[in-house]
């Protein structure tokens, strides 16, 4: 496996071989040893799964805050999308930034989303799976949003002129400059 970071402080691409031959494909999608010597997270608690059935389903952006912050580590099963992270650290210089990185299931690719970030997705084709490892267990009282299109994020999302597909709670979420100091990192 190899660990390539991007551009916002803890954020990682993930990728390992894949083996095709004529019956389809084997790929090693994560290993606890790999993770730990690359000195990256690896204790994982939940795994979740989202099937989003019509493309440009915008999830997110969703993070929770301690005790139960979570890492992420994000692949998709089938289909494609482009994933978005913001950080929402403080004290970090790259604070409110975005990235954007595409993701499908035809690679053998996982995106390393550390606590401290909103993360969210938009499915590009139908009936697409994504599934994630997090770091704490789901803690409703800890989960918090942010608006899909904050104007001080300014996110391009990969709409092609779509309206997206939202649930009503992430439709209302709240915008950054809204937030609380007990809603960051």
């Amino acid at each position: 496996m190899q660990f390539y970071p991007l551009a916002l402080d803890g954020i990682t691409l993930v990728e390992g071989p894949v083996r095709a031959d004529p019956r389809g494909a084997f790929m090693e999608t994560w290993r606890a040893d790999y993770f730990e010597n690359a000195g990256l997270p690896n204790s994982w608690v939940q795994d979740n799964l989202s099937v989003s059935v019509q493309p440009y389903t915008i999830r997110g952006l969703h993070w929770q805050t301690p005790p139960f912050a979570q890492a992420k580590l994000v692949r998709v099963l089938v289909g494609e999308i482009v994933d978005v992270v913001v950080d929402l650290r403080p004290s970090s210089q790259t604070f409110g930034r975005s990235i954007s990185v595409p993701l499908c299931a035809t690679k053998n690719q996982s995106l390393l989303v550390p606590a401290g970030f909103a993360h969210g997705f938009c499915t590009l084709v139908p009936n697409t799976m994504v599934a994630y490892k997090t770091g704490a267990r789901y803690a409703p009282e800890c989960e918090r949003g942010l608006r899909w299109d904050c104007p001080d994020v300014a996110i391009d999302w990969p709409l092609n002129g779509n309206e997206p597909i939202l649930s009503e709670k992430d439709a209302s979420a709240q915008v950054l400059k809204d937030l609380s100091e007990a809603d960051l990192f």
